[in-house]
């Protein structure tokens, strides 16, 4: 499932407006860098096409391929610590980007896009490791991607949202 819509079914239609007139897009070419191991980044970024390449940012070795719907820079943002990854575009790939500095004060100021927005990374990060987990052998295939199904109801206005954004910055 893409990662997105946990965020963007817990979000509301104020917050979601919120955030794609704060946002931008970012367009990469292949090889282009958008984060590198142990470099502070000021965004969290939305992938809207294309794909990108995780890896551990010192021999390249690769470990993860993410395309359209995926967050990255989740982690660095929660622990605002430098990731420990690098992202590297493998084909041409456009990013929805929003400033740390921009979601901190707005996480600041409104309590409850604080509360759904800090819920909605929780699940999508217990779901990731969940199926990191079964990758590497432990507990079972079968339920890696298994949902509860309270979050399963937002899931069809995410995908609708999700749809605003790719249309917001098709245009731009």
């Amino acid at each position: 499932m893409k990662r997105v819509l946990f965020l963007l079914g817990h979000l509301n239609d104020l917050d979601i407006e919120w955030m794609i007139n704060n946002g931008s897009k970012a367009d990469l070419e292949v090889g282009d860098r958008l984060i590198s191991k142990g470099k502070t980044i000021e965004n969290l970024y939305i992938v809207l096409s294309g794909e990108l390449s995780i890896n551990d940012g010192v021999s390249q070795n690769h470990i993860a391929l993410i395309g359209s719907g995926e967050i990255v820079g989740e982690m660095s943002f929660l622990e605002s610590r430098p990731p420990s990854v690098s992202v590297i575009a493998t084909q041409p790939t456009s990013v929805f980007c929003i400033s740390r500095e921009l979601m901190n004060s707005r996480l600041a100021t409104n309590l409850e896009f604080r509360a759904n927005f800090y819920y909605a990374i929780s699940l999508f990060l217990s779901n990731r490791l969940r199926k990191t987990t079964s990758q590497l052998g432990y507990g079972s295939p079968d339920e890696a991607d298994v949902i509860d199904e309270n979050v399963l109801d937002g899931v069809s206005q995410a995908g609708s949202r999700f749809g605003q954004i790719l249309q917001k910055f098709s245009e731009v």
